[in-house]
């Protein structure tokens, strides 16, 4: 799509910024759209902006609480980074908001801070803010109406926090406190800041509380507060700030990577309808002076993904952010999520914050790394590979790592209930989503290794064990369970990345008869994508031409015992956010005998036209002595061998002789 259809946008500049044509400019038209579209939405004091669409658990007030909180945020960055010269009303809004949503007797006031309560979410949003705006808006409040604000705020002294990103809020919020000369603790902060440092895993990467959370949280929380934090305390910060600059910019080497060429982000996780707030830490880097990229690319990436979203119709005709990623869709929400909730994308415009002199705004754009070349990138940290093709622009994600599971208990048992789509599917990529309807996503067919029951129940990949990730290799299993067995199953897989190409080595415990199914990426479009199958592989290809396929090339095609192997495109409808026509390539073993089998397939995602029937010529499989190992060949020479569970119990036994 050439332009944004919703917005009136100024003309490009494809000197300063030949890749995207977009300037500050238009970053500035665009959060003005944004904010007055809220208007019509304002209750009559502007305390609350309760917007259309589904309410959140939390009830209407705090959905109305939300919408301001948020949108504030981006008010704020835009008032700072024009010093104050932008549209009184603006200013007056925010500041009769705060009058009104503090003041118990204005029938729209904002409900209190309490232990683990939504108020402290938006609270944080709202110290930012009164933190960046402070010489247009809380220098210039009534004495009573200051007083107001700090009593409401004093909800967090010694307050408790659910334990992950949340720690952070109250980080931020009391050091706001401390810094207008209102009381606060101290220790809150202290060990809010000192909790997040249990969870820096290295590299640049936290995980957002216990266990294995990794997602845009990373960037848009756990990287983001603690420097925003440092620009409230300012010179008090007792030495943390100069490891938060390191982090971030150790993180921000590798982010480029989950971008494709369109400016689409990896689409992964949770709270997906925050968009474009995957922007906050990069943007943050040049802020905190942090950053490791080059000026020119911090815009590049930036105006990018903006641009990606306005073209494709967010804001919406309204101006305002829906719950979804292009349009409107629920299955990608979380219950918390209201009506305002993906406002959070305010954070994406934190470089308005920069001034209009700032090289990220001055430099010419420079490429992104995919389009320089073909990128692979290993993330042992997050157990996680990327891999992105200059031909057609798209990032793959093969994920051996992230969970959103609690922390491992030996003790318990290893599938931890139902998996999570947006975090337990083997791949992901800036072109696709994963199936995440619930009808849909209790198939589990999409970039998931499962067993079926006699009824069609698939296996859950829940919990993830990790076994490595370095180079273009990287593996992991989870523990099969299936309705009526109380048996569980190792399934184990090795991801090779070769070109575009991921080459999947499956090991599979199972069951005798169950059958064994796997899925390759789904693809979606408003009309219904072609679907091609046939000896060995399966094909879906949408009207824009993205392909989907996955190729046998070894064990999917029976053995004495087991039934024919099977490939065939599975559909649904109203499933992807993507588009409400979706239709996933998939392969079959019936029948399984019973034991230990190893299963090889190679999954393609292209813009590219694919022949799923010559693939498996790329690539030869060799299976040595004793099943010890797997050994890969590509047409170009390159051998990949992947050894098995049996050869490493095999190495383990020769060691103890």
């Amino acid at each position: 799509m050439p332009v944004a259809p919703y917005l009136r946008l100024p003309p490009t500049d494809r000197v300063l910024s030949s890749r995207t044509g977009w300037t500050r400019a238009h970053w500035e038209v665009t959060a003005d759209r944004m904010l007055d579209a809220l208007v019509p939405y304002a209750t009559p004091g502007l305390a609350q902006y309760r917007l259309p669409g589904r309410s959140s658990w939390s009830g209407i007030v705090c959905d109305g609480l939300e919408g301001f909180a948020r949108s504030f945020l981006l008010a704020a960055f835009r008032i700072a980074g024009a010093g104050g010269a932008v549209e009184p009303a603006l200013i007056e809004r925010y500041a009769a908001g705060l009058a009104a949503g503090t003041d118990p007797d204005s029938g729209e006031s904002w409900p209190r801070i309490t232990d683990c309560s939504q108020q402290m979410v938006e609270a944080a949003s709202i110290a930012v803010a009164l933190h960046e705006t402070r010489p247009w808006i809380w220098d210039r409040l009534d004495t009573g109406v200051r007083e107001r604000v700090a009593e409401w705020f004093s909800g967090f002294v010694g307050g408790r926090t659910w334990d992950n990103n949340w720690r952070l809020f109250q980080v931020v919020s009391e050091q706001f406190l401390a810094s207008v000369g209102a009381p606060y603790n101290r220790t809150d902060i202290e060990s809010g800041l000192d909790r997040i440092e249990d969870w820096y895993v290295g590299d640049g990467w936290y995980t957002d509380g216990d266990g294995q959370n990794f997602d845009y949280y990373i960037g848009w929380a756990m990287h983001l507060y603690p420097l925003l934090w440092s620009r409230i305390a300012g010179p008090d910060d007792g030495g943390r700030t100069a490891v938060y600059r390191q982090r971030l910019s150790r993180f921000l080497e590798d982010y480029p990577h989950f971008f494709g060429a369109d400016g689409a982000p990896v689409h992964q996780g949770r709270s997906l309808a925050y968009r474009f707030a995957a922007l906050a830490p990069v943007w943050m880097g040049a802020l905190a002076d942090c950053t490791p990229l080059a000026p020119g690319l911090t815009r590049r990436l930036a105006s990018g993904t903006m641009r990606h979203f306005a073209e494709r119709g967010v804001p919406d005709e309204r101006g305002l952010l829906t719950l979804g990623w292009y349009d409107t869709f629920l299955p990608s929400t979380q219950p918390y999520s209201g009506p305002a909730s993906p406002y959070w994308a305010s954070k994406g415009f934190l470089g308005l914050l920069l001034p209009a002199d700032h090289p990220v705004w001055t430099a010419r754009e420079v490429p992104l790394p995919i389009e320089e070349g073909d990128r692979y990138t290993a993330l042992p940290a997050p157990g996680w590979l990327l891999h992105g093709t200059r031909h057609d622009g798209i990032v793959r994600l093969v994920n051996h790592g992230s969970d959103h599971k609690p922390p491992f208990d030996p003790d318990a048992a290893l599938t931890d209930g139902e998996e999570d789509p947006h975090y337990a599917r083997l791949a992901y990529s800036t072109a696709t989503a994963p199936e995440s309807a619930p009808h849909a996503a209790a198939r589990g067919i999409d970039n998931h290794l499962a067993l079926l029951a006699p009824d069609g129940t698939p296996s859950r990949r829940g919990r993830i064990h990790r076994s490595h990730c370095a180079g273009r290799t990287a593996g992991s299993w989870y523990a099969a369970e299936l309705p009526g067995d109380d048996r569980e199953y190792r399934i184990g897989t090795t991801s090779v990345l070769h070109g575009p190409w991921e080459i999947r080595v499956h090991e599979v415990e199972a069951p005798a008869g169950a059958t064994v199914r796997e899925g390759g990426h789904p693809v979606a479009h408003a009309l219904p994508p072609v679907g091609a199958s046939g000896p060995g592989w399966s094909m879906a290809r949408t009207a824009e031409g993205l392909s989907s396929a996955v190729v046998a090339l070894h064990g999917w095609d029976g053995a004495p015992g087991t039934g024919p192997g099977a490939a065939e495109v599975a559909r649904d409808v109203e499933s992807n956010a993507y588009g409400p026509h979706s239709a996933t390539p998939c392969l079959r073993l019936d029948r399984h005998p019973g034991g230990r089998s190893i299963q090889v397939s190679l999954v393609a995602l292209s813009r590219d036209t694919l022949h799923p029937e010559v693939l498996r010529e790329a690539v030869s499989v060799r299976i040595t002595a004793g099943e010890a190992s797997v050994v890969l060949t590509f047409l170009d020479g390159t051998t990949v061998e992947v050894g098995t569970d049996a050869g490493r119990a095999e190495g383990a036994e020769a060691g103890r002789a």
